[in-house]
């Protein structure tokens, strides 16, 4: 095979991938909206923490598994972080939830669930949507945790629903 053929067949088929990829992405556009599209392609708060203050492993019905790392100074988020073992969806919930957790106290973040993650994201898929009630529960729980390590008794009560 000449050069010139190879060349030729080189670029044709860098072309096809390149028109199959920009097909993928405006489908992918169309389906989660431009907001979860731009965070599925430049993810943010995904990584684990050395010695988090609140800490929570989930996993979801769809066996989609979550972590999510909370750090707290001053009784706020400092820094927030996930994990996931889920497909797409669960990564930009995940990393959504960090960022919506980041600068809030606990009394706020209980106000951060899946029907906020949701509404943040401006929605999903309707077979998408229990990756938002998977990062907020994981949400809940990292935070149930930080409070309990506080020592907040009210708080450990009303987690073990005595109160």
């Amino acid at each position: 095979m000449s050069g010139g053929r190879k060349d030729c067949m080189g670029n044709e088929l860098d072309d096809f991938v390149n028109e199959l990829q920009e097909q993928i992405y405006e489908e992918t556009r169309n389906a989660y909206g431009e907001l979860a599209f731009e965070r599925w392609l430049h993810m943010r708060f995904m990584g684990s923490m050395e010695n988090p203050d609140g800490y929570a492993r989930v996993t979801g019905k769809c066996g989609d598994t979550m972590e999510i790392f909370l750090r707290f100074e001053d009784d706020r988020v400092k820094d927030a972080s996930f994990l996931t073992d889920g497909c797409g969806s669960s990564a930009v919930c995940g990393s959504f939830a960090a960022e919506m957790a980041i600068g809030k106290t606990p009394d706020e973040l209980i106000e951060i669930t899946g029907d906020t993650i949701l509404e943040k994201l401006g929605g999903l898929p309707k077979e998408e949507e229990h990756c938002a009630f998977l990062a907020g529960e994981t949400l809940q729980e990292a935070l149930s945790d930080y409070m309990i390590k506080k020592g907040n008794r009210k708080w450990s009560m009303i987690c073990d629903g005595k109160e």
